[in-house]
């Protein structure tokens, strides 16, 4: 029972993020209208892609310290769902952005920012199945991660607010929280948040122990 209150608390703040987001009051503003029913599926998307990759960075540390096959295999699948979460982000924001600037991919450093950051990571993936010697493979792959995570962490949020963009936010624009987000949105995004990242470890936990399943049979 310990380990499942969290799985059922996750499921049910999901269920009420997309139902309340659908259903319930926004604001009413201009050029945004009802797109900003996107943010509830968005945003957490973003939170959640966070997550999985700070994980993996730990335990891509943990592993070069210790060596252990368990955290190279922690780490990966971190990864592993951490691009879902980021392919979702980009989907559910091209086409926000397209409602909003009429364009799904304008030239923003926000969203090039964060297609570089997806090619770092997809070629993370690509470097492991390259590299056929087991620790060899886990060292370098580590070693990637770690320096990885700064650098996507520079190109989706510092650089987007050095310079001119459209996001909220970013190049000097006031964010959502700070104009458009009133307390009956805040009633389902912050709860909508926690439920996806919830979501996103329990994905994490399956494939971690399907992994670890195949890692033991292969001994």
């Amino acid at each position: 029972m310990r380990s499942f209150w969290w799985k059922a608390l996750g499921t049910i703040l999901v269920l009420y993020s997309v139902i309340a987001g659908l259903l319930g009051p926004v604001p009413v503003l201009p050029i945004v209208h009802e797109s900003i029913r996107t943010l509830y599926y968005h945003l957490p998307m973003w939170f959640s892609m966070f997550l999985m990759y700070g994980i993996s960075v730990v335990y891509s540390i943990k592993y070069l310290s210790s060596g252990k096959e368990e955290y190279d295999l922690m780490a990966v699948e971190s990864i592993n769902v951490g691009i879902v979460f980021c392919f979702f982000g980009l989907i559910s924001g091209s086409f926000w952005a397209s409602v909003t600037w009429g364009d799904p991919w304008p030239s923003d450093p926000k969203l090039n920012g964060s297609a570089i950051a997806t090619l770092m990571y997809l070629a993370y993936l690509v470097l492991r199945s390259s590299l056929n010697e087991e620790q060899k493979r886990a060292k370098i792959s580590a070693i990637y991660n770690i320096f990885a995570f700064p650098i996507m962490i520079v190109l989706m949020y510092i650089l987007p607010k050095l310079t001119d963009s459209l996001h909220p936010a970013s190049g000097g624009n006031g964010g959502f929280g700070q104009f458009d987000l009133d307390n009956s949105m805040r009633l389902v995004l912050y709860p909508g948040i926690i439920g996806w990242m919830l979501l996103a470890l329990w994905m994490l936990s399956i494939r971690y122990r399907y992994r670890i399943i195949l890692f033991q049979k292969n001994q």
